[in-house]
């Protein structure tokens, strides 16, 4: 049972099991692009004013301000509300007008929250 080739195979499983471990963790949380603007408004609503998330960041001169589109405000603030609760029982759901990624959608100054 000390062959190498058992010692090799364990050696992968091993890697392989904590890649996977690893990769759950990096999972951001975007808008769909095939949302219609008023679906993501009305997520972004109840996201800021209900659901909990930080949307101080995407006010005017924060750092997740521009680009200023609503897909890219909905954007961040699905991820906020999604890493902050994705453990106790929130969803990247928002009545379908969001996805996961496992593509960083930070960019330049934003830098979207990456909870484990």
């Amino acid at each position: 049972m000390n062959s190498p080739m058992l010692k090799i195979s364990i050696a992968m499983l091993f890697l392989t099991l904590s890649f996977q471990a690893y990769g759950q963790f990096e999972e951001w949380c975007i808008a769909d692009e095939q949302t219609p603007d008023e679906e993501l408004q009305r997520a972004i609503d109840w996201a800021c004013e209900n659901g909990g998330a930080d949307c101080s960041k995407i006010k005017v001169n924060q750092p997740c301000y521009l680009p200023n589109t609503l897909k890219n405000h909905a954007s961040y603030v699905f991820n906020s509300y999604y890493q902050r609760f994705k453990h106790k029982g929130g969803s990247c759901y928002f009545n379908s007008a969001a996805i996961t990624t496992d593509l960083d959608p930070s960019h330049g100054s934003c830098k979207y929250e990456l909870l484990p």
